[in-house]
Formats: C-alpha cells, sequence, structure tokens
C-alpha cells in the first residue's frame, strides 16, 4: 500500500472533442463505482481486473490484481488473457476516459462482459481503496 497523499488526482483538462468522443462511448457501456468494484475484490469475485494506462504509470501504483494492458494494445491482445468473449472485465485508467473508449472498443468487438470504472483510479483512490505500489 502507499500513502495517497503522493497521488495526484487532479482530473486532467481536455479538449471539448476528446470529451465528446468519450462521453460517446460512455452512452454505450456500462459504468461500475470503484465501491463497487472493491466489494468484488472482497467477494473473490471472477472477474478480469485490467488496468489500461501507460505502462509508466502502472508501475507506479495499481489496484491489487490488475493486469496490465495498455489502452495502446487491448484490442489487439485482449484474447491472450481473456478466457472467451464472456469473461467478466472491469477496465479502469487515470480518470475514467481512457478504459471507458477500451470498453467501448471491445464491446464493438463482441466482448459482453466489460465495465470502466467510473472516475478511473483517481476516484478509487479519492474514495480511500487501497492501492499497490509498483515502483
Amino acid at each position: 500500500m502507499m500513502a495517497y497523499m503522493s497521488i495526484d488526482t487532479k482530473p486532467l483538462q481536455h479538449p471539448a472533442e476528446f470529451d465528446a468522443l468519450c462521453d460517446d462511448a460512455k452512452s454505450r457501456i456500462v459504468e461500475i463505482s470503484p465501491d463497487d468494484v472493491y466489494a468484488k475484490l472482497q467477494n473473490k469475485e471472477d472477474f478480469l481486473l485490467v488496468d489500461v494506462r501507460d505502462r509508466d504509470e502502472f508501475d507506479q501504483f495499481t489496484i491489487g490484481g490488475a493486469q496490465f494492458m495498455s489502452k495502446g494494445w487491448i484490442e489487439a491482445k485482449i484474447h491472450t488473457i481473456a478466457g472467451s468473449k464472456e469473461t467478466p472485465m472491469v477496465l479502469y485508467c487515470g480518470g475514467g476516459n481512457r478504459s471507458a473508449l477500451a470498453a467501448d472498443n471491445l464491446q464493438k468487438m463482441g466482448y459482453t462482459g466489460v465495465v470502466s470504472i467510473e472516475g478511473g483510479i483517481k476516484a478509487w483512490v479519492n474514495k480511500g481503496l487501497p492501492v499497490t505500489e509498483k515502483a
């Protein structure tokens, strides 16, 4: 576990076009709260937890048990970690945008059990939920 004071949870400012793209993707996917994901982890539910941030972000800290597959590769390589297109998956990124885009694309590819953590790992940290320091 790491001290939360060192994790920057301020939202990033994005261009309006990117926000519109993310809002469009979010209109087609399911977002799940950090608390609900934490409960799934505590109940040892069977699902794939995927961190879609960049490698340098993942290498700093992550949610325990998460697998790394960056947004840049997830569509091309998800089959290497998902048992089937019905495998339940929870994706997350820093603020919930990249994971929403990835979830939308995976759904378009036929994956049916994909959700995104609303607000990403920043919302997770703001809730005081545990992270694992990697660096």
